[in-house]
């Protein structure tokens, strides 16, 4: 690789990482601005992804600990593939009717997927830990059953939430005018 090469992965590695490993941080720690363990395991149990505590620790750690290794250069391809697995499911909860974040869309945690995607494929550059460790961590093979491993997993744990959304009651349609009705009902005047 050429040096300029070498830059942009810093570069890339730097920003994404960073990202990657403060939305970790907001899930396991509540950090700027998270809801912490509990509150983010009550919004993954709420959203089907059972138990929410634990598969809230995944996220938060595979985010957090992959962000913080992807930023450092180190075990780049595994961590990247772990970031990948875990946007490939939160991208399933956005839905596929549309496409940008603006709208609902799996946009943005299907972007980081590429980038995460990218760095397993490529490696961290010579600007990195995995360079100056003789990349002990951050084999090909490693690339590719860390690959296989968070492809598989994401699939499983999107099956998982699917068979658990079916086993729960149908939300009940309320019309506007049965909520009109029932506001005035209880308004005392």
């Amino acid at each position: 690789m050429s040096k300029s090469t070498d830059l942009g992965l810093l570069v890339l590695r730097l920003g994404f990482g960073a990202a990657a490993a403060s939305h970790g941080a907001q899930k396991l720690l509540g950090w700027f601005g998270g809801h912490g363990l509990e509150g983010t395991g009550g919004f993954f149990e709420s959203i089907g992804f059972t138990p929410g505590k634990r598969n809230a620790t995944f996220a938060g750690l595979a985010e957090g600990a992959g962000g913080a290794a992807v930023a450092l250069g180190l075990a780049t391809g595994p961590a990247g593939a772990a970031l990948t697995g875990n946007m490939v499911v939160a991208s399933s909860v956005h839905g596929y009717e549309k496409f940008f974040a603006q709208d609902g869309g799996p946009e943005m945690p299907l972007a980081y997927a590429l980038v995460g995607s990218v760095l397993t494929l490529t490696g961290a550059g010579r600007y990195s830990l995995d360079h100056v460790t003789g990349h002990v961590l951050d084999k090909p093979w490693m690339r590719a059953v860390a690959y296989a491993g968070a492809t598989g997993a994401a699939a499983a744990i999107i099956i998982a939430r699917r068979n658990e959304l079916a086993t729960r009651p149908a939300p009940e349609v309320v019309s506007e005018a049965a909520v009109g009705e029932a506001e005035a009902a209880s308004d005392p005047s």
